[in-house]
């Protein structure tokens, strides 16, 4: 899944704000979990990325 800057965002619906909130929840639970186990991470920045990518979401629908 392709990081989303914020202006692409801006162009969403809520609605689809909202699923693309779940699938990079669901996406950071997945890789966190692969790394707590002792898994191989396969991009550890994918992680920041995530992050990063959900604060922008979250920070969009407060403002």
């Amino acid at each position: 899944m392709a990081i989303l800057k914020y202006r692409e965002l801006l162009k969403m619906g809520r609605e689809e704000l909202i699923k693309k909130r779940r699938e990079l929840e669901l996406e950071l639970a997945k890789e966190r979990s692969n790394a707590a186990i002792g898994g191989t991470v396969k991009n550890p920045g994918r992680l920041k990325e995530i992050r990063k990518t959900l604060a922008r979401i979250k920070s969009l629908k407060n403002g």
